[in-house]
């Protein structure tokens, strides 16, 4: 029996953990030493600075373990986000200085906003050609694409592994193994994924990976990148040479501490058949709702290739915004939280072809640790409910 988590007792069901997930309470158990008692800056040579030290390389250990990397290799960073511009506009600065060909760089159409707006960046203010590949009706990207697009001054491909509105898995192996045929480096946002399956960058054959906090029951606030032994980067935050010299500024270990402890927890999770769980409640979920409306339900995430925690799809006839307005005791998302607010649609549906109504009436379900099978049944009794009254209008 699931145990709930404190936050979610007595509140909506929460369907939106690729939005963000509760704290775990392991986790908060340890950060709170680290706020309370053990408060030093590891950089200090005495004892205070030697102890926080010490917990955060222990907690470097802990999330390159996690990842199948090696302690030295990680990077922690303020974000996901931060993360991603350090790869991608680190790798540029790198290219630069050493004259290598850096004056292109190749990225896909459903990427992360902080990629697309980093590669954007490079654009304006660089000068650097940047292409957008396209991906198929789930959103894969073909690794032909990627080989044919790269040319003598590709410096850089940046795929996420699995896309944060869908949950569709991107083949990186094969587009890794491309990319360094060729020579060229490859980074993967992977905060999706990290955590929900097993990710390990050896087998994935990447030289950057970007690992966040909150996607995986640690705050917000503090996230990784990892960076393969030997790569260069330059830092885009310099000051006190911290992190290798990768990124300045006194470490939040109290927060690293939390995220090496998530990084444990999701470790032994992984172990002991989440996945299987989640997947298991999600075609329980996708498999009801199909039964009663077989003709209007149509996913969007990919039959195989994808998270095991995540459904993306919509009910012909039946509006997004307004099927979560009139169901208050559940927390869902339409589209991703990255564009809260708009009342756009969202552009990753559109670029997977969908109509812009398609798009406005498309759901994001994505479970977590503290879902049930009776939240998945009531989850999927109360939409039924809602969208007949829609269908009946």
């Amino acid at each position: 029996m699931t145990i709930k988590h404190p936050a979610l007792q007595g509140r909506a069901i929460y369907l939106d953990y690729n939005a963000t997930t509760p704290v775990d309470q392991q986790v908060a158990a340890v950060i709170s030493e680290f706020i309370d008692r053990e408060f030093g800056n590891p950089s200090s040579t005495h004892a205070y600075g030697e102890a926080a030290n010490k917990a955060l390389q222990r907690a470097r250990s802990q999330v390159s373990a996690l990842i199948g990397a090696g302690a030295a290799e990680i990077v922690f960073t303020g974000s996901g986000s931060e993360a991603d511009a350090l790869a991608i506009r680190g790798a540029y600065l790198s290219a630069r200085a050493e004259g290598r060909p850096h004056s292109h760089l190749i990225t896909q159409v459903t990427e992360h906003p902080a990629v697309l707006a980093a590669c954007r960046e490079l654009e304006e203010l660089h000068r650097v050609a940047v292409t957008y590949l396209p991906v198929d009706q789930f959103g894969r990207v073909d690794p032909i694409d990627v080989e044919m697009a790269i040319n003598s001054e590709t410096f850089l491909v940046s795929i996420m592994h699995a896309n944060n509105e869908t949950g569709t898995l991107q083949p990186i192996a094969k587009i890794s193994a491309t990319a360094r045929k060729h020579g060229v480096l490859m980074h993967c946002d992977a905060a999706q994924s990290v955590g929900k399956i097993p990710v390990d960058v050896s087998d994935l054959g990447v030289d950057m990976l970007t690992v966040v906090g909150h996607k995986m029951y640690a705050p917000k606030g503090i996230a990784a990148l990892y960076v393969r032994d030997g790569i260069q980067l330059r830092p885009i935050i310099g000051g006190g040479g911290q992190e290798r010299g990768l990124r300045a500024g006194t470490e939040n270990v109290a927060y690293a501490v939390g995220f090496g402890e998530a990084a444990d927890l999701a470790a032994g999770s992984l172990l002991n058949g989440e996945p299987d769980r989640l997947t298991a409640l999600i075609h329980r979920f996708e498999n009801t709702l199909r039964k009663e409306f077989p003709d209007r339900v149509h996913v969007h995430t990919h039959p195989t290739e994808r998270l095991p925690n995540t459904l993306n799809f919509r009910i012909d006839g039946v509006p997004a915004l307004a099927l979560l307005e009139a169901m208050p005791t559940l927390a869902l998302s339409a589209g991703s939280a990255c564009h809260a607010g708009s009342n756009e649609p969202s552009s990753v549906l559109i670029t997977l072809g969908l109509s812009r109504a398609d798009a406005l009436s498309a759901i994001r379900l994505s479970l977590g640790r503290w879902s049930t099978q009776d939240e998945i049944d009531e989850a999927v009794r109360e939409i039924i409910a809602a969208a007949q009254t829609f269908i009946q209008q």
